[in-house]
């Protein structure tokens, strides 16, 4: 299983943004749609062994199951439609229990920490800092944490340096988010650039 943590600095934890002005109005949550859909969308399928959790104002998080999703399409405006119908059900997530609006989504009332808390694996942090990607070993349950177009905040850098297994860097370019999860993707199909 792979996994991805997008933080979303600035999206909306309400329903009511325009699916017209992602960009602006709804927090850049144009980023983060093309970093949901570069983790599942291959060619002319979905990959199943991914989950994405979004994090959204260190509040809530919305979390998209590769192996149940449905009505994924590769373009932001649809990503968004499922964002959004989400947070149409925030009121519906009670305590550690989510709200489950749609196939393969489902909504929790926690951030960071709490998401963190809540998964099982390898926590790397994908930074500019980190070493390289090459020189690392092989990294089983990997559960990547990205930031959106901001920068990571003091508490999350805090709270990453106690929790991340390994820190990371994937090339001498600074990538966007969804950049990276490509990368990452490409890496781990060919074990390290080693098959093709």
């Amino acid at each position: 299983m792979r996994q991805f943590v997008c933080i979303g600095h600035e999206v909306p934890t309400e329903p009511d943004f325009s699916l017209d002005d992602l960009a602006g109005g709804a927090g850049r949550l144009d980023a983060l749609c093309r970093s949901i859909t570069s983790a599942f969308v291959t060619s002319h399928g979905i990959r199943e062994d991914v989950r994405v959790h979004l994090v959204a104002r260190d509040e809530l998080t919305i979390t998209f199951d590769g192996s149940d999703l449905r009505r994924l399409n590769p373009d932001e405006r649809s990503t968004a439609a499922l964002v959004r119908n989400a947070l149409e059900h925030r009121d519906e997530a009670i305590g550690a229990l989510p709200a489950e609006p749609s196939p393969g989504v489902e909504v929790y009332r926690r951030g960071l920490e709490g998401t963190l808390d809540a998964l099982e694996g390898t926590v790397v942090q994908l930074h500019e800092d980190g070493d390289p990607v090459v020189d690392g070993g092989t990294i089983s349950d990997p559960i990547f944490v990205l930031s959106d177009h901001r920068d990571f905040t003091a508490e999350e850098a805090s709270l990453l340096a106690e929790r991340v297994d390994e820190r990371l860097r994937l090339g001498p370019e600074l990538l966007h988010a969804d950049q990276a999860i490509t990368v990452v993707h490409h890496f781990l199909d060919t074990d390290g650039y080693e098959r093709f």
